[in-house]
Order: structure tokens, then sequence, then C-alpha cells
């Protein structure tokens, strides 16, 4: 028939069927990946909500607190506002320094074993 692939050369890799996937994501390595992420991202989405809600608390129900002046006209809900971006900004910089270091090489592994490099 017209629409018969000719057979993969050395070349080229065949998918990985459906039970491969399965079993990779049954596997050790896998689930040592997901526990590396997952102790890392959790903790910090968790803090960072509540630092988050903090700072959104505090302007709703500590006005004269947040409205305390700490340098000229520059005053403390301005400054945590400030650091709500900086803090953003360094988590994103510490996720993606793990990511590199712990996630990446074991992602890694698991796509070469699945290709068949391993």
């Amino acid at each position: 028939m017209a629409t018969d692939a000719p057979p993969p050369s050395k070349e080229e890799h065949q998918l990985p069927s459906t039970e491969e996937f399965v079993e990779v994501q049954e596997s050790a390595e896998f689930g040592e990946l997901r526990r590396s992420y997952r102790s890392f991202a959790f903790p910090l989405t968790v803090g960072f909500i509540a630092w988050y809600l903090l700072y959104v608390l505090l302007s709703n129900y500590a006005g004269d607190f947040m409205g305390t002046k700490v340098v000229g006209n520059i005053n403390v809900a301005f400054v945590l506002g400030i650091a709500q971006f900086v803090t953003t900004f360094l988590i994103a910089w510490w996720y993606s320094r793990h990511a590199a270091a712990k996630l990446d090489p074991k992602a890694e592994a698991i796509k070469s074993k699945m290709e068949g490099g391993a």
C-alpha cells in the first residue's frame, strides 16, 4: 500500500510504546526524579504563597505598620513590595540551578534509556 512507511533505518529511533512509558513511570529512577523535583518545588511554592499572603494581609489589616516611613517617602509597604519581586527572581534563579544540577541529568538519563541510547 502507498501508506506503508519504510522500516526505520539504524539512525532513526522508534517511539517507545505505551507499555515502555508506563514501565519507566513506575521505575525507581523516575520516582527519584519526581522526589527531587517535589522536595524542591513544593516547599518553595508553599513558602512563597505564605510570604505573598502575609504581604496582602499586612496591606489590608496593618495599614499603620505598612505606612511606616523607612527612608524619605519609602515606606514598609514599598520595601515589602519590592522584596516580592526580588524573591520571585531569586526563586527562579535558584530553581534553574537546582534543575541544571539535579533534575536535568536524571531526566536526560531516563530519556536516553527510552530512546535506546543506554
